[in-house]
């Protein structure tokens, strides 16, 4: 519910990542993270899109306002270049969380520097990058970007939204860029004769 209202922009998003990671208090952080992450549900066609642009030569991040032991499955998962999120304490003693964070905290405006930080380390301009979001937190990322698109997004998030997808498969990202299904399967499936002639531009 916490997320749900920040999400929506309800919610101050300091107040309620400081909620939820305080609800974490006592808990072990290798239990509860190793639980989280074998039960993570994958959003259908991010396989497909994420193989068919690292095929492309596309460089992939995860920047998420959640916590970084999912976010780092998410990578491990995808084959993501960069992974970023928000670290909880943990008791080095008893290896339980304390109910606190450490570090930066991604903030909206920190997804959004994050993005321009991987732009410039990649050597390329702000406006050749591509940004998926569906809350509230998302909104400047996704202004940033060349291509912000609102992924089955919250209604505030699709009202300042260009780019709008609204059916649940992420893999429909590479129509809006240009790359056709019969070249996406087969980039997906690692066919390396599938190159830009499949691409309509």
């Amino acid at each position: 519910e916490i997320t749900e209202l920040a999400m929506n922009g309800q919610m101050d998003f300091f107040q309620s990542l400081k909620q939820r990671v305080a609800l974490l208090k006592g808990h072990d952080a290798e239990k509860l993270f190793g639980a989280v992450k074998a039960n993570l549900i994958y959003t259908p066609g991010a396989k497909k899109l994420c193989s068919t642009l690292r095929r492309l030569g596309y460089k992939m991040a995860v920047i998420s306002g959640g916590f970084l032991p999912v976010a780092r499955e998410v990578q491990k998962h995808l084959g993501l270049d960069y992974a970023f999120a928000n670290t909880l304490e943990v008791d080095e003693t008893t290896g339980l969380l304390t109910g606190f964070t450490s570090g930066p905290v991604v903030t909206p405006q920190r997804k959004r520097a994050l993005l321009a930080t991987i732009a410039d380390v990649e050597g390329c301009e702000l406006q050749q990058t591509i940004a998926v979001g569906d809350g509230a937190n998302d909104i400047p990322m996704l202004q940033a970007a060349g291509l912000g698109i609102a992924f089955c997004a919250k209604p505030k998030v699709q009202e300042v939204s260009k780019f709008r997808i609204n059916q649940k498969d992420l893999s429909t990202v590479l129509f809006l860029i240009g790359v056709s299904e019969h070249a996406a399967d087969r980039l997906s499936s690692g066919d390396s004769s599938a190159d830009g002639r499949e691409m309509k531009m």
